[in-house]
């Protein structure tokens, strides 16, 4: 993690000292979307009409936000329309960087820069803030559509409908109000809990995360043990936001984060749902495992100082889920 300043990158980690020791996440700065014809979105400015090859994804195997952004990609049958540039698993003192010495990093294919930090000052040369994946850069106007991955799989989902003639839709409108409660307990809880876990830096932080997060994982565990999906026979944009992060949780969160009550594995119900998704169509093919477990034990100097990568277990993915 880091900011820039006054359009210059600082090695900026997480500061929970004014927080009691909590790591707290701010918002994104780059809202606008991509709609069917170019008119605005809920946020943001208008002009980013859907058109094939217009649009770049900038991603990370290792971030489970920028990783949604890819099942959605997939999923829609994206993938010829928009583009990714893949970044270096280590996120050190410079941020994330477009080396190649790692399968499957690509570099950057729009311009051939070295940091992620230089597409940002691309678009705004005195920015200021955060600089994350996934980012959805528009190539005809080089500039920044979107650095929100909820956003960007909303649009991902239905704005390029008319050009793929894919209509699944992960985001239907009856659900609305279903889906948006359950994504709220899941992203505070769980999505960002094993963050607000990990990155504590005090006992009462920590504990006042890792606790929540587990009752939410009870509560998940009960819901699959009655349904198929969390909104019962559908798939929709609530697992695959859950998705990214059950995938991480036994090679990196249950150790790295301390989020250490229970395995993954031992949520029956839960397990065999997300090895069920993990083996959906071609979801495997954006599951780098070798990408995060690089990233985490790596990059988080703060959490794990002399950068030591565990063996971790041997879990077998495709293992039959039992799912029907």
């Amino acid at each position: 993690m880091g900011k820039l300043i006054d359009g210059v990158w600082r090695d900026v980690w997480y500061d929970t000292d004014s927080t009691g020791g909590k790591f707290e996440r701010s918002a994104q700065e780059f809202r606008s979307w991509i709609t069917p014809d170019g008119r605005p979105g809920p946020s943001g400015e208008g002009g980013f009409a859907a058109e094939a090859g217009r649009y770049h994804l900038y991603v990370s195997y290792a971030c489970p936000w920028a990783n949604r952004a890819l099942f959605f990609r997939r999923l829609k049958g994206l993938e010829g329309l928009i583009d990714i540039s893949v970044v270096h698993p280590e996120m050190l003192s410079e941020g994330w960087e477009f080396r190649t010495d790692f399968e499957g990093a690509t570099g950057d294919k729009v311009y051939g820069v070295p940091y992620l930090r230089d597409i940002y000052l691309r678009a705004v040369p005195d920015m200021t803030g955060r600089v994350t994946v996934p980012l959805l850069w528009d190539l005809k106007t080089e500039t920044v559509v979107s650095n929100e991955s909820a956003d960007i799989i909303r649009m991902f989902n239905s704005a390029f409908d008319g050009i793929t003639g894919n209509t699944d839709d992960y985001w239907p409108e009856e659900l609305h109000g279903a889906i948006e409660p359950v994504n709220a307990r899941i992203y505070d809880t769980l999505n960002n809990g094993v963050y607000k876990a990990g990155f504590a830096t005090s006992q009462e932080a920590y504990d006042e995360a890792v606790h929540p997060l587990f009752d939410t994982m009870d509560w998940l565990e009960g819901v699959l043990s009655k349904q198929r999906y969390l909104m019962g026979e559908r798939v929709t944009e609530a697992d695959w936001r859950l998705f990214s992060t059950l995938v991480r949780f036994d090679l990196v969160y249950h150790t790295h984060f301390k989020c250490n009550r229970d395995y993954l594995r031992d949520f029956p119900n839960l397990w065999a749902y997300t090895r069920e998704l993990y083996q959906w169509r071609k979801i495997s093919e954006e599951v780098w495992f070798d990408h995060f477990v690089r990233h985490y034990h790596y990059s988080h100097d703060m959490v794990n100082p002399n950068r030591i990568i565990p063996i971790n277990p041997d879990i077998d993915w495709n293992e039959p889920h039992g799912r029907g």
